[in-house]
Parts: structure tokens; C-alpha cells; sequence
């Protein structure tokens, strides 16, 4: 089958008998017909590429929101942990100013390693949820293997060090959800 056969099979009955008696008239004429035809559009072969745009689109899309919301997700994670950073730092100021001389009007106000912790905990950082963050304290000599100036080390000139963990929640689309283990420690002298 010759390729001038092949693009009249495509066409419809009609439109190759006009070519016909176009050619049959002079040049003149046969070209305007021949422009007429091609106004209209041929029947459509089905060999195109009309599909593959938007399957490129759709896959690139994927990757692309993959990133950026991965990317989001990282940003909101940096966030957290610098949340989580001075939460460990406000544990310890509230702890070195609680320490075993520690009065207020002739009370004692010395703090507990549950009472700093839950006072971390209601320091209501946005965002943060409370019951995630985990505060643990432990109190040493300062410096270290000298010995404590008060029982349990935690009088003054005695170290606290206060250590806040918080489990974020890390979920970027495609990739399996799983948290993320974000830990910030910070240790100071006891002044009273």
C-alpha cells in the first residue's frame, strides 16, 4: 500500500472523489479545493502523543510535592527542636534557682525532678504537644568527681543538668510515617 493510498483510506468517501475532480479542473481551481479540505480536520489515527503531557506532568508532580512537603516537614522538625532546645534550658534555670536552700518567706521551695518536669511540660510552646516531651533530671557534684554540698546534690555549687525529649511525629507523603526522636540536654551551676 502506497503512502498516497494509505491517506486516502483515512479519509472519508466523499472527500477523495472531490480531490479527484479537482484534479481534474486546472491547478487554479484544484488548489482552491484543496485548501478547503484542509479546513476541516482529518479522522484522528490514534497516534498521537495527547496523553503523554499529562503523564509527564502527573509524575513530575509527584516528585515534586514528595520535596516540598518533605521539605515542610524538616522545616516544622528544625521549629520543634528549637522549641525543645529551650525547654531543656528553662528546666534548668528553674531548677538552679529551686535548689536545696531554696525559701521563700522561711518555706522551703526546693523542686522535685516530677515538678521540673512538669513545669516544662506547661511552658505551652505552640505547636508542641505536652504529654509528647519527656523531662528527666539528674543532679551531680561540680566538678565532676568532687563531691556534692548537699544530699542529693542539689545545693548550691552543685550541677543540674536537665535533658527534655520530644517525639515528633514526621510524615511526608509516599514515605512511611515514623517519629522523629528530637533530644536537647543543658547543664547549670546551682545557685541556691
Amino acid at each position: 500500500m502506497t503512502p498516497q493510498s494509505k491517506f486516502r483510506a483515512a479519509m472519508p468517501h466523499d472527500v477523495v472523489a472531490t480531490m479527484r475532480r479537482a484534479a481534474d479542473r486546472p491547478r487554479y481551481h484544484f488548489l482552491r479545493q484543496l485548501k478547503a479540505l484542509t479546513a476541516f480536520p482529518l479522522r484522528h489515527c490514534g497516534c498521537g502523543e495527547d496523553g503523554a503531557t499529562v503523564m509527564e506532568m502527573a509524575l513530575s508532580m509527584i516528585v515534586l510535592l514528595t520535596i516540598l512537603f518533605g521539605l515542610i516537614e524538616m522545616c516544622l522538625a528544625l521549629y520543634t527542636y528549637h522549641y525543645v532546645s529551650d525547654a531543656a534550658r528553662e528546666g534548668t534555670r528553674y531548677a538552679i534557682v529551686h535548689g536545696a536552700t531554696c525559701t521563700v518567706s522561711g518555706v522551703s521551695c526546693t523542686v522535685t525532678a516530677s515538678q521540673i518536669q512538669t513545669y516544662v511540660q506547661n511552658l505551652g510552646y505552640p505547636g508542641i504537644t505536652a504529654s509528647a516531651m519527656t523531662v528527666t533530671t539528674t543532679y551531680s557534684a561540680y566538678p565532676a568527681g568532687g563531691t556534692c554540698v548537699a544530699a542529693g546534690c542539689n545545693g548550691p555549687g552543685d550541677l543540674v543538668t536537665v535533658t527534655a525529649q520530644y517525639k515528633f511525629p514526621l510524615s511526608i507523603p509516599f514515605i512511611s510515617s515514623s517519629s522523629l526522636v528530637l533530644s536537647s540536654t543543658s547543664s547549670m551551676v546551682i545557685a541556691q
